[in-house]
């Protein structure tokens, strides 16, 4: 099992931690600031530094066989450390942020469009929403600017959890239709943009919206009988 670090504190770049276990599927540390693919938001990539300087590239981060097991998986032909070794664990902080910014954006989108989730995902320059809405009720000026004007009301945003029986109880805040929050561990953690949205995520965000920055809306596009796909990007500065 891997202390998950990034769930109280997304702005960790890097930490300490011991190797429980090597190979080339992946490293698996007992603690970690790497998030793993999932829910739409890609895993880390990053650094491995052992105490004698050898560095090991991680090319991406995953889920492993337990609940809580975090495999950083290296690139080819790298220096592997040992079970036991000490490393200190380096994100690509750019990248990470990046993420961090759509994922809040895509959080506020929620928000507006007041629709089921039927999917989506986060790159480093764009990321998207699908909806199961009527094309007609989507118009890209109108989203842009509420978008741009919940960004601007500078809301905080705070990660926290609830328990299965809450979130039993109030389905409505689970919006996505094709992941459903884990259950069975007791609690499920959540996301708050105070006043605006709350829903469950185990991702990485920002601390207040007005960090997004301005963001526009690629495009709106059918993909599918049941989908409408909003895409996003960051406004050039």
């Amino acid at each position: 099992m891997t202390e998950l670090l990034f769930r109280e504190d997304a702005y960790l770049r890097s930490c300490p931690a011991r190797v429980l276990a090597a190979d080339r599927s992946g490293i698996v540390l007992d603690r970690t600031v790497f998030y793993p693919a999932g829910g739409g938001q890609p895993g880390d990539c990053g650094m491995l530094v052992a105490a004698d300087g050898a560095a090991t590239r991680i090319l991406d981060t995953v889920k492993g066989a337990g609940p809580d097991e975090v495999l950083h998986v290296p690139a080819p032909d790298q220096p592997m450390p040992v079970a036991g070794a000490s490393v200190e664990a380096r994100l690509d902080w750019d990248r990470r942020y990046r993420i961090m910014r759509f994922h809040t954006c895509l959080h506020l989108l929620c928000a507006i469009v007041r629709a089921p989730v039927t999917g989506g995902r986060i790159a480093q320059d764009k990321a998207h929403l699908d909806f199961d809405v009527d094309m007609a009720a989507l118009v890209r000026e109108d989203i842009e600017a509420r978008l741009d004007a919940r960004i601007a009301e500078a809301r905080e945003v705070k990660p926290g959890w609830i328990s299965d029986d809450e979130l039993d109880a109030n389905p409505q805040i689970v919006r996505t239709l094709s992941v459903q929050p884990p259950r069975g561990q007791g609690r499920v953690r959540t996301i708050d943009i105070a006043g605006v949205d709350l829903q469950p995520c185990g991702g990485t965000h920002v601390r207040n919206t007005a960090e997004i920055g301005r963001v526009r809306i690629l495009r709106i596009r059918s993909e599918g009988r049941h989908n409408r796909r909003i895409t996003i990007g960051f406004a050039a500065a």
